[in-house]
């Protein structure tokens, strides 16, 4: 009968090695592709600042008054004047409806009609 333990013991310790084993491989996996995905985070990073930059640059103020100068005859673009902005009084805002209820509900769930 000891034998039967001692069989049974050594295979348990077999079974849970073979469970470690694994489950290193798997671990080291999940760490490379965890470098991988910071690299290629970093990489994105280092392309997101470059298209600003390059947007900062396409939008310069004196290369938008070029251009609009350049295609006034098709596109006939002018400079803001001043004039050309109102004051927040001369907005008509839409004016709120208040709703009023002629019916209300009791919290005994039983309809009361007001006059």
């Amino acid at each position: 009968m000891r034998s039967f333990f001692y069989i049974l013991s050594a295979m348990a310790v077999m079974g849970l090695a073979y469970w470690a084993y694994q489950e290193n491989y798997k671990t080291q996996q999940a760490v490379r592709e965890v470098k991988r995905l910071h690299r290629q985070i970093g990489r994105e990073r280092e392309a997101l600042a470059v298209l600003n930059a390059e947007w900062a640059y396409l939008n310069r103020p004196d290369r938008l008054r070029e251009l609009a100068e350049i295609n006034f005859d098709r596109l006939g673009l002018l400079p803001f004047m001043p004039d050309q902005f109102g004051r927040v009084d001369q907005i008509a805002f839409p004016v709120e409806n208040l709703v009023s209820l002629s019916n209300s509900i009791d919290v005994s769930g039983e309809v009361k009609v007001q006059p």
